[in-house]
């Protein structure tokens, strides 16, 4: 499984997998359920389930690299986030006013600060005044951090 990751995210994975799972294995729903959404992927609680008893119900670390690879296949953020995006589109124009998304960035879910909208904006070149095209929005934010940050 390790062909799939780089090492840096492997390193990633198992400090989080050994954080969590003390005893070098997971052997409850509970943990492969937190270990999971700590490295930022949102399984639903069926698909966790059915990854824990194809295994058995205990899952080394081997194991869970196997199953962060074939989450990953089946997790496509950029695409879900866009879908929501086209879901409240009913014109389907492809746009968002900037003022609704900046609303939508720091009054839903975690809600972010006005700093870190403004941060995000600039890095995406957004106007306040203007709109936006979500798909562009999404490909840009939704892509990795350079290294040199």
């Amino acid at each position: 499984m390790a062909r799939y990751f780089k090492e840096q995210d492997i390193d990633e994975f198992r400090e989080c997998f050994y954080l969590f799972a003390r005893s070098g294995q997971i052997t409850s729903l509970d943990e492969l359920t937190v270990i999971m959404r700590s490295l930022g992927l949102s399984p639903t609680i069926q698909e966790l389930t059915n990854y824990l008893k194809k295994k058995g119900g205990k899952m080394s670390f081997a194991d869970f690299l196997e199953v962060m690879h074939q989450h990953s296949k089946v997790e496509n953020l950029p695409d879900e986030v866009i879908a929501a995006f086209k879901a409240s589109d009913p014109r389907n124009k492809g746009t968002i006013p900037a003022r609704q998304l900046r609303h939508l960035l720091q009054n839903w879910g975690e809600g972010l600060s006005v700093r870190e909208v403004d941060n995000i904006f600039r890095e995406a070149n957004v106007s306040n005044n203007g709109t936006v095209r979500y798909a562009d929005f999404v490909k840009i934010s939704c892509a990795p951090v350079p290294d040199y940050y």
